[in-house]
């Protein structure tokens, strides 16, 4: 095999050594790093599949390795359960050709195929539909419809009482002396807790870029948000925070006629934005006090909202962070290939300083990064009037 496919990894392998990114343009070197992505989860396929056949011929015993695992975990550098994983994957996709023929065409990665394997093994069918999404969205897009499917196979009482019983919280000291922990909460628990520390994260946030913007001069950089959050944690426990930090906001969408049923039929959505199904009488239970939100749509608009009790500025907020009908699922950035959910900020499409309204169809969600993009492309066009600022964001 030496002068057959083994010696064109090593020559490839070689010139892979040798490459200088120096010597290349920015546009050569992005269609570069997008060809050696597809080789790269070529190369991982044709991996597995290898160590599939030398494990079955006992090639790893010879090798001084028990298991093929703990060999090919070895030979990867990656963790035995990794190694396991995909040797698990690989028996798998005997059963699903459309999925096997584009990992080994580099169109997918070990990740994802991992995703369609789990998914398939709890929705049987779903693995076809799901392949469409995993090669032209995103691992985190995958991952969220991948688990909304898988999430959606199981009665909505079952989820709930599944949630629960996965209750859990630990704490342990790390090797820096620090506190870490972890924990798992069902949606209705967690989601407000959630929300609450996102809103104080953001009030923090917001305060700190702008005291280092006004120390830049100092050679101060601006905030790390995960270090802020952990401050914001702190201030939610010891004083319960500020501002919209001190109002559990948990937002329910839930079909009226599986709420007055009792239980949702297909197509009848009953949810929690950001946590999953629920079933209907978890949303009674929740809604006895709740504020109450009525929203009418065809399945592809909302054609009205109404709020009890609310001023009618918060209707548009509403209509902005439901989502897109008839799902709900909540707000994503609106721009194209982008998945980001959280801390989105409210975008007006024509600027406000343009004569622009404050209105759905002119406000559409953007995550910072490219709001900032936005906010310097509607300054450079001279959208933002006299008053914007000169410096770039």
């Amino acid at each position: 095999m030496t002068g057959g496919l083994l010696g064109l990894v090593q020559e490839f392998r070689a010139a892979l050594v040798q490459f200088e990114p120096g010597a290349y343009s920015g546009d050569d070197c992005a269609v570069l790093v997008e060809e050696l992505a597809t080789a790269e989860k070529a190369c991982a396929a044709a991996r597995v599949r290898a160590a599939v056949r030398a494990g079955s011929c006992g090639a790893h015993q010879e090798r001084g390795f028990a298991a093929a695992s703990d060999w090919m975990a070895r030979a990867a550098g990656t963790s035995v359960a990794a190694a396991k994983t995909a040797l698990d994957m690989a028996a798998a996709l005997d059963d699903l050709p459309g999925v096997r023929a584009a990992l080994n065409a580099g169109e997918l990665s070990l990740a994802q195929v991992r995703e369609l394997v789990k998914t398939e093994a709890e929705c049987p069918g779903s693995a076809t539909e799901l392949l469409a999404v995993a090669k032209s969205q995103s691992l985190k897009t995958l991952r969220e419809e991948a688990r909304s499917r898988r999430l959606g196979a199981l009665d909505p009482e079952q989820l709930h009482a599944l949630q629960h019983e996965a209750k859990t919280f630990r704490h342990w000291r790390t090797g820096l002396g620090t506190v870490g922990f972890t924990g798992e909460l069902p949606p209705e628990i967690g989601i407000p807790i959630m929300n609450r520390l996102d809103a104080e994260t953001d009030r923090l946030w917001q305060q700190r870029r702008r005291a280092a913007k006004h120390a830049a001069g100092c050679g101060a950089g601006g905030p790390r948000r995960s270090a802020v959050a952990a401050d914001a944690f702190v201030h939610l426990v010891e004083t319960g925070g500020k501002g919209k930090a001190r109002s559990a906001e948990l937002v329910i969408v839930c079909d009226l006629r599986a709420y007055r049923r009792g239980r949702a039929h297909e197509g009848e959505p009953c949810h929690i934005i950001g946590g999953g199904p629920i079933p209907v009488s978890l949303a009674h239970e929740l809604g006895r006090d709740a504020f109450v939100k009525a929203v009418l749509h065809d399945g592809v608009k909302i054609d009205t909202i109404a709020h009890f009790g609310r001023k009618s500025s918060a209707v548009l907020r509403t209509a902005l962070d439901l989502g897109a009908p008839p799902g709900f699922e909540g707000a994503v950035c609106s721009k194209p290939n982008c998945d980001r959910r959280y801390h989105l900020e409210h975008d007006h499409i024509d600027p406000v300083a343009n004569g622009g309204p404050t209105a759905f169809a002119n406000i559409a969600p953007l995550c910072y990064p490219h709001h900032q993009v936005k906010t310097e492309r509607d300054r450079r066009a001279g959208l933002l009037g006299r008053g914007a600022r000169d410096d770039p964001p």
